[in-house]
């Protein structure tokens, strides 16, 4: 036992520590977003297919304009804090003890840690833009645009650098990909990428998203792989910071700058838990990630039943709309989402450790 805990210790730290400078810099922000009104000027959204989403503005139309946007800066500035945070201790303060506290690598962190980052910050341009008078946002084009060359990026970092060519799947052989690898990885962050629409109710995002992070948390650490491990439970942190001030009715919204990051963290923390871990990391996401995943499926569900029918499947897309749609409160949809995510993850972490056994 005694041989675990600098590990475990190096994890929990910074998620505590992350936590921790979440609660300490929320009231500065939210100073800032109620003095610049940092919220939508107008009420409204489209639909998937262009058209007003007359079901969805009736929900919402009084909740658009009442809080602002940019909550997610809490989140990753939490956790760019706790990074700079230990490495300075570190640097300060060289023992074992306060290098291990220090998760910044180069084979671990660097990767999900620049993707939450520039994703972080595209995500800020298109709150601003959406928070100004015309209150309109990044094109949808501009902002897949970013992603595509960002996870192309990335990918070819996957493939060149890392030598990774074949993903592994669970209780079977690897399946060898070669540099197929870089498109696998752009459509798996596209995916994931298409999931931050689930931030849509008041907690629903960040109670989603913190199951999902500690999962890997604890896949990683599984893998020895500490650095990582450390990294996702300071975003679990973070993710805590930010519910805990976005419990209903939610002081702010986590906008695209928080869902942005997150969505293309998680691509780029999959990856690195399969193949360069040992692990089976890509495939429990779909397991780990069950919420998201649902939020995608019922988006292309409603497209597809309006095109190929001429009638929506659903009241309203995504699905946790719908659930409101049909009379559910906003704080039970929530809340049941949070218990579905925590299953799944639990599910994703039973298969990806009964797979490393």
């Amino acid at each position: 036992m005694d041989s675990f805990a600098p590990p475990l210790i190096s994890a929990l730290i910074p998620a505590a520590a992350a936590f921790a400078i979440g609660l300490a810099i929320t009231p500065i922000v939210t100073h800032y977003l109620y003095l610049h009104k940092a919220w939508k000027k107008t009420a409204g959204k489209k639909a998937l297919d262009g058209s007003a989403a007359s079901v969805f503005n009736d929900l919402h139309k009084h909740h658009e304009v009442r809080a602002p946007r940019m909550g997610g800066v809490v989140i990753w500035v939490s956790v760019l804090l706790a990074v700079i945070l230990f490495r300075v201790i570190s640097i300060v303060w060289p023992t074992p003890f306060t290098f291990a506290l220090d998760f910044l690598s180069r084979s671990q962190t660097w990767i999900p840690l620049a993707a939450l980052l520039i994703g972080a910050l595209v995500g800020l341009i298109d709150d601003i833009l959406t928070v100004s008078a015309k209150g309109e946002g990044l094109r949808l084009r501009a902002r897949l645009a970013i992603v595509v060359v960002l996870s192309t990026y990335i990918g070819w970092w996957f493939y060149a650098k890392l030598g990774f060519i074949a993903i592994n799947v669970p209780f079977a052989e690897p399946i060898t990909l070669g540099w197929l690898i870089v498109p696998l990885f752009i459509l798996v962050s596209l995916a994931v990428y298409a999931s931050g629409v689930i931030d849509g109710i008041d907690g629903l995002s960040g109670g989603v998203f913190a199951p999902i992070f500690a999962a890997y948390a604890v896949i990683a650490f599984a893998q020895q792989q500490s650095d990582l491990a450390a990294l996702c439970a300071s975003i679990v942190g973070a993710l805590l910071a930010f519910l805990w001030f976005n419990i209903p009715p939610a002081r702010f919204y986590m906008s695209d700058t928080g869902t942005m990051g997150l969505t293309l963290t998680l691509a780029a923390v999959a990856f690195l838990t399969d193949s360069p871990g040992g692990g089976v990391g890509i495939s429990v996401l779909p397991i780990v990630g069950f919420v998201l995943v649902a939020t995608v499926a019922s988006n292309m569900l409603q497209v597809f039943w309006k095109r190929a029918f001429g009638r929506k499947l659903l009241r309203v897309a995504p699905l946790h709309h719908h659930f409101e749609a049909i009379g559910w409160p906003g704080y039970k949809v929530a809340m049941r989402y949070w218990v579905v995510s925590s299953m799944s993850a639990f599910v994703g972490v039973i298969v990806a450790l009964a797979t490393l056994a």
